[in-house]
């Protein structure tokens, strides 16, 4: 694997047979000799298109109740109802592109899809990297990462889209959508905040005093509509939350609604808690950023 994939451990030991555990195993069930993991052609973020969950029946492939990795079994849930997990994203790339996923559709890495062990197969979830703030919908087609401490792993387009192709790997929160429904204000758009700072990065600019970091969720031209929203963010149990005053670059008064100052772990908490109170989108800034 290369650096930007290192959790996409996606080689497996299939301990049943048939033509519904080749489609269940699909692209991560080979572990073939071959050139590693990596990124494929540069892609700018923003011109990914978005992803609007539609229904879908589940895939004749992919779905069994129960399947065994390495010695592990796996239980496929049901329904994708209720769905909310957090823990680490890694993606996969190049190595894969082209082969069958696990539902038997073609592994394309500039499409936002991803691999989850459990998930039926297809569920749109949206995917909130804790490490910055970004959050995309993606369509889970995919069986994988086979590694203990890893949740879910993203396509490479889904990996640009968040941020997390240099880093390889990042927190994440996972939250199953309904097609159609509010999704608890998620909605099918997704955010992508101005450039983001990186934990190290946040914490390197904290430490040598060149501007202390924060959470800004949202401007607003009405101080009203400001102190509405810090009601909101302070409804989620966040603390620090303040309206900011500032102008735009053409001189006109605006007022920013922001929480911190904030360490790396203090401002990974609070993205956790504005996702799941469904507040978004966000900016990572520093305390002279409009």
């Amino acid at each position: 694997m290369s650096r930007g994939a290192p959790g996409s451990e996606r080689a497996w030991r299939p301990l049943v047979a048939g033509a519904t555990l080749f489609m269940l195993s699909g692209c991560s069930s080979m572990h073939l000799a071959g050139p590693q993991d990596g990124p494929g052609a540069r892609i700018d973020a923003d011109s990914i298109p978005r992803v609007v969950p539609h229904p879908v029946k589940h895939s004749r492939y992919g779905n069994p109740s129960s399947y065994v990795v390495n010695g592990h079994r796996y239980h496929v849930r049901k329904s994708a109802a209720g769905y909310v997990a957090t823990g680490i994203a890694s993606w996969y790339g190049s190595k894969f592109h082209g082969r069958k996923t696990s539902s038997g559709e073609p592994y394309n890495m500039y499409r936002m899809t991803a691999a989850h062990r459990t998930l039926p197969l297809p569920t749109y979830v949206r995917v909130t990297n804790l490490d910055n703030g970004r959050s995309a919908v993606v369509k889970v087609n995919d069986r994988g990462p086979f590694r203990d401490n890893r949740l879910i792993d993203l396509s490479y387009a889904a990996a640009v889209r968040l941020g997390v192709v240099k880093t390889g790997t990042a927190h994440v929160r996972v939250r199953a959508l309904t097609p159609g429904a509010d999704n608890g204000g998620s909605g099918s758009g997704e955010s992508t905040p101005a450039p983001p700072q990186s934990d190290v990065g946040a914490a390197s600019a904290a430490a040598s005093g060149s501007g202390a970091v924060y959470v800004q969720v949202g401007a607003f031209r009405h101080f009203e509509n400001a102190q509405e929203m810090r009601a909101r963010v302070a409804g989620a149990d966040i603390l620090g939350v303040d309206v900011d005053r500032g102008r735009t670059a053409d001189g006109k008064r605006i007022y920013r609604v922001r929480v911190g100052p904030l360490d790396a772990d203090a401002r990974r908490k609070v993205l956790g808690k504005l996702d799941l109170a469904g507040i978004g989108p966000v900016r990572i800034v520093d305390d002279d950023e409009q």
